[in-house]
């Protein structure tokens, strides 16, 4: 097994136990390793970085790199103050003292610390549950608030910004196997109408961005609920992990993808669209978590476009669902014939849920 080979060139005291494939990402091929010696284990995550997905994946590490030293060090200093425990991934060096392994295929594999003792999970369990993911992405943004953008490549250019998603779908409907697709389904059909009712809203955060109104800082693109860490002896959140997507960003694409994530407790995969809602309860407990550390760093100009990227990530997203479908699954992994589609559907359902709760999601956040 190729992932047994590369895990045996970390620097990782003992012998190999085990390999075995580990989480449920959409992208890379992750497995956590055991490692024994006579007296102690180690365990910790190795993990293939697909160049179909990220072309310079030594940015990456790079990246995972430049973040992790930043913050590792905040954490140091703050850590008697602190009202936890926090924890962020370390990478683990190779025998030769480099941050990762390249294959024969030129794939990058790298290999960090399993965050131990701690959970994450793929929905949210209830409402004290968001409170913690609110505050973890809320710390990771503090800690990083200090980091200047322009220290970090882009190891996804053009990711979280939606024009460019309904470029990549519209092109994918200007050929004839994308066609084929949207007219094999209703359902499809479907969810090009309803993007096409939204086309103007799609750029509302880069409108904003050119007009000078937010400005790019570290983001770490992904903060769903499956990666945010929660203690199992305290229950309350300990770190963020998976660090691909750390870029130049708007802080607006976390803050709603992480809402998109929490607030709508039937999860990605739901089975019936019905069951799909924006919770109000869970957006309250989430939206009180972040504050209490981020209130410190958003301006007034970042309040002002808070509903937007709430409302927009979920409609992003299913974009991104609907043209990898109509390219025939290029990009996500997928379980079955339709996936995309269905993912793409839920998080059209959570938009449209979003819009219907508009006025009430603005009084949480202060805006009436």
């Amino acid at each position: 097994m190729r992932a047994a080979l590369i895990a045996r060139q970390f620097d990782v005291q003992g012998r190999l136990v085990t390999v075995e494939p580990y989480g449920s990402g959409n992208v890379n091929d992750t497995y956590l390793a055991v490692f024994r010696t006579t007296f102690s284990e180690q365990r910790f995550i190795v993990q293939r970085i697909r160049k179909s997905v990220f072309p310079n994946p030594e940015v990456i590490m790079q990246n995972m790199r430049v973040l992790t030293d930043h913050c590792h060090a905040k954490l140091e200093a703050e850590a008697e103050g602190a009202d936890r425990i926090w924890q962020l991934p370390k990478i683990i060096q190779t025998k030769t003292g480099e941050d990762w392994v390249t294959d024969v295929d030129g794939d990058l594999w790298r290999a960090i610390s399993q965050i131990a003792s701690a959970d994450a999970y793929e929905k949210v369990r209830n409402p004290e549950h968001a409170h913690e993911a609110g505050i973890v992405l809320g710390h990771f943004h503090r800690m990083v608030s200090d980091l200047p953008a322009e220290k970090l490549g882009y190891a996804l250019p053009g990711f979280h910004v939606t024009p460019g998603y309904l470029s990549k779908m519209d092109a994918a409907l200007a050929t004839p196997a994308g066609q084929e697709r949207l007219h094999a389904s209703q359902e499809a059909k479907r969810a090009v109408r309803f993007v096409e009712t939204r086309r103007a809203r799609c750029s509302v955060l880069e409108d904003a961005r050119a007009r000078g109104d937010l400005g790019l800082r570290t983001t770490h693109g992904d903060p769903k609920v499956g990666n945010i860490m929660i203690d199992e002896a305290t229950g309350r959140g300990t770190c963020i992990v998976d660090l691909d997507t750390v870029q130049p960003g708007l802080v607006h694409y976390d803050i709603g993808d992480a809402m998109r994530s929490v607030c709508n407790p039937a999860g990605e995969d739901a089975s019936e669209l019905g069951s799909v809602i924006f919770d109000l309860e869970l957006f309250s407990m989430i939206y009180r978590g972040y504050q209490a550390h981020a209130k410190d760093f958003l301006s007034q100009a970042d309040h002002r476009h808070l509903f937007d990227c709430i409302h927009l990530i979920p409609l992003e997203l299913g974009i991104r669902f609907l043209a990898d479908h109509l390219a025939g699954d290029v990009y996500f992994k997928v379980r079955y014939p339709g996936h995309n589609l269905r993912r793409a559907l839920v998080q059209f359902k959570l938009a449209e849920s979003i819009e219907a709760r508009e006025p009430s999601i603005r009084k949480v956040l202060g805006e009436s």
